[in-house]
């Protein structure tokens, strides 16, 4: 992953989604159309606190996130997912 320019802004982070699962637990393959999205990621970037709430996530977070939260982007052909930090479900 290249160093990303630019900068998130306020109440925003910028999270790497993990790859969604190819097998099951017992060995069976899931195809493309069936996977779901991945609701866990890294944290990238994160922007400057709200001035009503501090930013308590930081690079490199393994954070959980709801389903159809935030909003999908392609940077230097790869996918991230620009959420802001109340979306933010767990910080593992």
């Amino acid at each position: 992953m290249a160093q990303l320019k630019g900068k998130v802004l306020a109440g925003k982070v910028l999270v790497k989604p993990h790859e969604a699962e190819a097998k099951t637990a017992s060995g069976i393959i899931i195809p493309d159309s069936a996977k779901e999205k991945p609701r866990q990621g890294t944290v990238v970037m994160v922007g400057a606190p709200k001035k009503d709430e501090e930013m308590e996530v930081k690079k490199g977070d393994v954070v959980l996130y709801g389903k159809y939260s935030g909003q999908e982007l392609s940077i230097d052909n790869e996918d991230y997912l620009l959420i802001s930090q109340s979306d933010i479900l767990f910080i593992a």
